[in-house]
């Protein structure tokens, strides 16, 4: 081994990595920041939800006119670094920003961690207008930077690490940016923290003692958190397609089904299911949550996301997960908390295909105790949520059921994983 030349390549990552992590930090904290400002502005002005239809006709137009290079969002990334060509536009960051807050501002039922991801993963990329990077290093930049805009704006840095990488494809794991998305994860959760970042604290549940009838009945639930998350991926996506072949003019679809999700939100009176949905998440951690939640959740984010407006799917799905967990208790006998905390994760680990990742996620929300649990979850509703997931650009690289076989030693003398 060429000792001098790996060292000088793990500096030069360290410095790429911590430049990544910075830039993604920053943009959280603003993103968070500004989040909670129109959360807050939004709750206590609620008529400004009737104007979310206008608000959507903006956003459409805006990425219309002017953002059609980036309106793919989270694919994109995926994308180039499936097959690296050109650099992100650097306008991706800003107009993600904008459309994201406009959403919440006005009541969308939307999330996150898709902007933040964006985010994170743009702006990583434009260090190669400035450093002398090859086209196969830039899928370590993407990854990274996708990672630690997830670990900063979630406040799970050791997701992020994983998530980055966990993403790209479906069935296969590699750890090729291992180094730097460790280097961009942490260093950007500690930036957005710095920075004021309001991260969201959750309650604290009581975990019981591992055993195999506990463990047996959190995989059953994970066949249902496999379920929801591939019943939100294919009426997301059903929404989107119908969407697309009605209405012609691109700007109109936003405006349109901004006009039916508040039409819902009159008929079904609560508001409950406008914006992030945060403070449900935590009750439902506490007390029991009915069935109704988890099915409303699911409705309002689909109409939301799948006619165009911006904000990514991860906490309407924890939503949806915490909600359905909540109510399992009612079918299976283990603790609703339990059950909400692990919902938590596995139904979006099931719906972007990352079980490692938001078994992490879990761990260190609610604590290690929560892992041989959040695992099973995570994985169960992983194998039962089909293999096309909230990001049309994962590739499969394997079927989950092969992958699970061969895992299991179910496969023919000399066979590997890769084929």
């Amino acid at each position: 081994m060429n000792r001098p030349k790996t060292l000088n390549r793990y500096i030069r990552w360290t410095y790429l990595s911590a430049i990544s992590g910075i830039l993604a930090g920053i943009a959280a904290a603003i993103f968070l920041i500004s989040l909670e400002w129109a959360t807050e502005l939004r709750n206590h002005n609620r008529i400004i939800i009737w104007a979310l239809p206008f608000a959507g006709l903006f956003i459409g137009w805006m990425y219309h006119r002017y953002g059609k290079d980036v309106a793919p969002g989270h694919n994109l990334i995926l994308d180039e670094i499936h097959d690296p060509k050109k650099v992100v536009p650097i306008h991706m960051a800003p107009f993600i920003l904008v459309g994201t807050v406009l959403t919440h501002l006005f009541g969308g039922s939307a999330g996150r961690e898709g902007t933040a991801v964006q985010m994170g993963a743009s702006l990583s990329d434009q260090l190669s207008r400035f450093f002398k990077i090859e086209p196969e290093e830039r899928k370590i930049l993407l990854a990274a930077g996708a990672g630690a805009g997830f670990g900063a704006a979630i406040g799970a840095p050791w997701a992020g690490v994983i998530f980055g990488m966990e993403v790209i494809n479906v069935g296969k794991l590699r750890l090729f940016a291992w180094f730097e998305c460790l280097i961009a994860s942490l260093v950007g959760y500690s930036v957005s923290v710095l920075l004021g970042a309001p991260h969201t604290r959750y309650p604290m549940i009581e975990i019981p003692e591992v055993d195999l009838r506990t463990l047996f009945f959190v995989a059953i639930a994970g066949v249902f958190f496999g379920l929801a998350a591939k019943l939100f991926s294919m009426s997301t996506h059903l929404v989107e397609k119908i969407t697309t072949r009605l209405v012609k003019y691109p700007p109109m679809k936003p405006f349109l089904g901004g006009l039916l999700v508040v039409i819902l939100f009159y008929l079904e009176g609560s508001y409950k299911y406008a914006g992030l949905g945060i403070p449900y998440i935590q009750e439902a951690l506490l007390n029991h949550a009915p069935f109704k939640e988890p099915i409303l959740k699911s409705i309002f984010t689909s109409l939301t996301i799948g006619t165009g407006f911006k904000g990514g799917e991860f906490i309407p799905l924890v939503f949806i997960g915490t909600t359905l967990g909540s109510a399992l208790a009612f079918l299976l006998p283990v603790s609703f908390a339990l059950l909400a905390a692990v919902g938590f994760a596995a139904v979006f680990g099931g719906a972007a295909n990352t079980p490692i990742a938001c078994t992490i996620m879990a761990m260190e929300i609610f604590g290690p105790r929560i892992g041989l649990f959040a695992l099973v979850a995570c994985f169960m509703s992983y194998y039962f949520s089909g293999h096309h997931g909230i990001y049309k650009s994962q590739r499969i690289y394997m079927k989950k059921h092969k992958k699970l076989l061969w895992w299991l030693g179910w496969r023919r003398n000399g066979e590997s994983a890769e084929h």
